[in-house]
């Protein structure tokens, strides 16, 4: 590769990296303001033209905050597994099929599958590395929690990968230039959302953040700059989820125009629109709907996709 190629994508990769940190700043603003006016209330209001600064203000609090660093918390893993949440977040962007100006893979697809798989030790150290019991109790639920659910959710998109009959993802658009997936595969998408949820930690399944019996989670003994790289790592992860349904799912015409932004907004919208109208699970409730209704589902889907194809 030439020194020019080289810079050109290291170029894109750093714009890249700005507009999702910049896309994750107002996708809080945006939850904020949903989530005051479901519960009957204004939201962030203040700075600037409607609260638009609001997140830029808070970014600057968390980052100039006094930093704390508990006296027994095994020092080195506890400072590196905040900076390693973010960049996971960050670098499984890379899997998207960009048409131009940055690589993708041939086997992406599986690409995707090894990184989600990674967030689980991020999760694992952040609640191990401060030895709290409380950090490690939120963390073991949350590493239970993404476990079950990957299972079904890898059996879901096989489904998908097993229609177009390749790992990658760019194929995805081709198939559905004249037929969303969405309309052909309403159960699984459906099913997909729902887990999608579950692996984001997101409401009702975000038990690894239990406010009233975890008091916070595994990031109970982060703060400051260290919280602000979990929490942007997790709306990071939100984005990206939803990029990733549209593509599966909602990917009719061309990739990157304004209707297909539009999508990506409104599966956004929806992470903040159940978080504000639906109550948490109960644990037992959540391992019961994994284990015997979801992973169920997902395996005669699965087979059924199979036979399908074959005929």
């Amino acid at each position: 590769m030439q020194m020019i190629d080289l810079l050109v994508l290291n170029l894109n990769m750093l714009i890249l990296m700005i507009g999702i940190l910049v896309g994750v700043a107002f996708l809080t603003l945006l939850e904020r303001k949903v989530l005051g006016y479901i519960q009957f209330r204004k939201g962030p209001n203040k700075l600037g033209l409607m609260g638009i600064v609001q997140p830029f203000s808070d970014a600057i609090k968390l980052f100039s905050k006094e930093y704390y660093l508990p006296e027994k918390s095994n020092f080195f893993y506890y400072l590196i597994s905040p900076i390693f949440s973010l960049f996971l977040s960050l670098f499984i962007w890379m899997v998207f099929p960009y048409m131009e100006g940055l690589n993708f893979l041939s086997l992406s697809f599986l690409f995707f599958l090894s990184l989600l798989g990674l967030g689980v030790y991020m999760i694992m150290m952040n609640g191990w590395s401060s030895n709290s019991n409380y950090a490690l109790l939120g963390s073991l639920r949350g590493i239970v929690q993404t476990l079950s659910y990957e299972v079904s959710l890898i059996f879901l998109f096989l489904c998908v990968i097993l229609m177009i009959m390749s790992f990658n993802l760019i194929n995805l658009v081709y198939i559905q230039k004249y037929l969303m997936l969405f309309f052909l595969l309403f159960p699984i998408s459906m099913a997909v959302f729902v887990t999608l949820l579950a692996e984001c930690n997101r409401t009702p399944f975000d038990f690894s953040e239990g406010e009233s019996e975890l008091v916070s989670g595994f990031n109970i003994e982060y703060g400051g700059s260290e919280f602000a790289l979990i929490f942007l790592a997790e709306y990071s992860m939100i984005l990206f989820m939803s990029l990733i349904y549209v593509l599966f799912f909602f990917m009719y015409g061309k990739i990157f125009d304004y209707i297909f932004f539009l999508k990506i907004s409104l599966i956004s919208f929806l992470f903040i629109w159940v978080r504000g109208t639906l109550p948490r699970f109960r644990y037992d409730k959540l391992m019961y709907l994994t284990w015997k209704i979801f992973l169920p589902l997902s395996l005669n889907l699965f087979l059924f996709i199979v036979c399908l194809v074959l005929i």
